[in-house]
Order: C-alpha cells, then sequence, then structure tokens
C-alpha cells in the first residue's frame, strides 16, 4: 500500500521563517509533491505544537494561551463539556457535520493553512501533510488549576484525545476540500513519548497509551489519511508498532542504531504494510548541519539500513518502504539553516530515488 512513497522527502512541523511567504516558497522549491503545513513559530506563539490545537476546547482563552489550565469544576467549562461532547458524537459519525467547523484551526493558530491549502488546489498532489501534537505529549504538558498533569485525570485526558481528533479530521476535511484525491498524511508529534516507562512516568500505563495513540489513528484512517508518528527521541519499536500508525518517523541521525534492537517487530511492521520515516538530516545543532552535505548523508542512510537488516530482514523491503525527513522540527535553526535542512532532504531523496 502507498508504494509510491518510496523514498519520498517529508517535513516535519516546524519553520523559523518571519513571513508566510518565504515558508510557503520553501516548501514549493522543496516538498512539491508532498506538500505540508508548516508552523512558524516566530510569527505567533499560539503555532507552538501545544497551544496551536486547544482552539474549541471547553473554556480555552486564547488570550492566555501560553498560560492555559483547565478548571474542570469551573461553570464556564462544564457548560461547554455538554456541547462539546455532543458534537463529537455528531462529527465522528459524520466528518461532513457543520459542527466540525467550530474546531478548525484558525488564522491565528496558523498563518499559511491558507495558503497550504492553495498549493494543493492548483498542484493537486497525491499527498499532503500535516500535523496534530500527540496526545501524549499534549496530556503530559496540560495541567489542572491544582497543578495536576492532564495524564492523569479521567475526564481531562478524554477531552484531550476528543480534541485532537477533531483536529485531524478538520485538516483531513480541508485538505481533501482542497483536492478530493489528495491522501492527507497526518503526523501524531510525540517529543515525549521517549520519556514513556521513566522515572517521570512510572504510573502511567504504557498499555494505555498505545491504545490512545491507536484510536487517533484508526480515526485518522478511516477518514481516509494515512496515519503516522514522529518521536526525535530515543524510544520502544515495539510499543509504536502495535498501535496500527502506517509510518513511524524517529531521528535516524542520532538514533539509527537504536531499530535494530527491535529487528522482530519491524520486520513485522514493515511486511504489514508499515512504513520508517528516517529523519537522516539533523535540525537540532546547526553546526553539524553545516558539514553536511548528500553524499554524507546517503552513506548515513546506507549503513543505518545495513544496520538493520545484517540480522536477516530483508535490505528491499526496508528501502522500499522508507521516507526520508528531517530528525524533527526545524523551528530552532536559523532561516539559513532551516532552508539548507530541507535542501538536503530533498536533495537526499533526489540522489537515494536514483540508486534504489
Amino acid at each position: 500500500m502507498y508504494q509510491d512513497l518510496k523514498l519520498q522527502a517529508l517535513a516535519i512541523g516546524s519553520l523559523p521563517h518571519k513571513d508566510v511567504s518565504s515558508a510557503i516558497n520553501l516548501i514549493k522549491k522543496d516538498f512539491s509533491e508532498i506538500p505540508f503545513i508548516p508552523q512558524l513559530i516566530n510569527i505567533s506563539k499560539n503555532e507552538d505544537m501545544i497551544i496551536q490545537f486547544l482552539e474549541g476546547l471547553p473554556a480555552f482563552n486564547p488570550e492566555i494561551s501560553e498560560k492555559f489550565v483547565i478548571d474542570i469544576e469551573n461553570e464556564e467549562f462544564l457548560s461547554g463539556l455538554e456541547e462539546f461532547l455532543s458534537d463529537y458524537e455528531e462529527i465522528i459519525s459524520d466528518i461532513n457535520s457543520s459542527a466540525l467547523n467550530k474546531y478548525a484551526i484558525s488564522k491565528n493558530f496558523s498563518h499559511a493553512f491558507e495558503e497550504f491549502e492553495k498549493i494543493i488546489q492548483l498542484s493537486k498532489p497525491k499527498y499532503a501533510k500535516a500535523q496534530i501534537v500527540g496526545a501524549f505529549t499534549l496530556l503530559t504538558t496540560l495541567t489542572d488549576n491544582r497543578g495536576n498533569y492532564a495524564i492523569y485525570d479521567d475526564t481531562y485526558k478524554e477531552i484531550i484525545i476528543k480534541l485532537l481528533i477533531l483536529k485531524a479530521m478538520w485538516q483531513i476535511k480541508q485538505i481533501k476540500s482542497a483536492n478530493p484525491k489528495t491522501i492527507p498524511i497526518i503526523f501524531m508529534d510525540e517529543p515525549t513519548l521517549s520519556q514513556l516507562g521513566t522515572s517521570a512516568y512510572l504510573s502511567v500505563d504504557i498499555n494505555e497509551v498505545v491504545n490512545i495513540i491507536k484510536e487517533i489513528s484508526d480515526i485518522i484512517k478511516s477518514n481516509g489519511g494515512i496515519s503516522a508518528t514522529h518521536c526525535c527521541g530515543k524510544f520502544d519499536w515495539d510499543l509504536l508498532t502495535k498501535t496500527n500508525v502506517d509510518i513511524i518517523d524517529f531521528d535516524a541521525f542520532s538514533y539509527s542504531e537504536n531499530i535494530s534492537v527491535y529487528e522482530q517487530s519491524i520486520h513485522t511492521f514493515l511486511k504489514n504494510g508499515g512504513k520508517i520515516g528516517w529523519g537522516i538530516v539533523p535540525t537540532l545543532d546547526e553546526s553539524i548541519l553545516e558539514n553536511l552535505n548528500v553524499d554524507i548523508l546517503t552513506k548515513k542512510y546506507t549503513d543505518s539500513v545495513k544496520n538493520l537488516t545484517k540480522n536477516g530482514i530483508d535490505e528491499k523491503l526496508v528501502i522500499d518502504n522508507s521516507i526520508l525527513t528531517p530528525s524533527c522540527g526545524a523551528g530552532s535553526l536559523s532561516i539559513k539553516g532551516a532552508e539548507r535542512a530541507m535542501d538536503l532532504v530533498f536533495g537526499l531523496s533526489n540522489e537515494l530515488k536514483k540508486r534504489f
């Protein structure tokens, strides 16, 4: 399935650009085959991954978005909750419900979305990529008015999961409205997932986290999308292969050796149609990025594949189901550094397509 994704270039979320047009021009140049919606955190703090998807949450106040906490005993929250849950049931049964408009991502929270839709309308790409913050990351960041993390409150947890599902569905609907034949790829960005199982989250049920990701993934897929997770730290591949996502994307520049530990799980995942997103172009240290070129990254990728396949996984199976990405979002880089990183992803994709 989706065999034409082989060795394609994909981007991860954020860019440092301070105007929409320059970010969009970069996307048109390097990601014309799979355009993506950039998070432009230097235009607005509302495009930070934790804040961007909170619109529509009962009692959410955009004026204090950076300091927002939920008080589940607040009258405004309680009065909005009934409407929210009713809307959710209506939308989940029909993505074309007008109620979904209440959970749109407004221009104040995504300045480039309209331009992203125009790219899709004009170029009619086979795929287009959008994202939501991962549920585990959001649930372990947001707190209630008592300072407790949302992951430990069943009511809060249910609402956040449902809100993220609505944000994914809205983006799928918008992409399909721009061009009905374009297939949405929806990433769940989960930087905190690498800490699951550590002392910080010992009381969190790992199986519950698997089920949360699976729930969101299944709804993305049932509405015509491709589901993906991205984690830029070292993590448990066994866990992610149980979530029913189509693509698992990771920081392959720093952690390519980690993947071979889970050889059997990866083999099963690939045989069942899953794909690996190799985050082979680093975006967290500009000084490292400056010394790289396509030839170096090509060797890094081929060495990483050989490391994974040394105990018997078919190399062709891995390459045929590989996608190339940056190691993480590029929002912390300079504009020059981010553009170099995106150029390298594009150049690496082209070089590997020629080879394989």
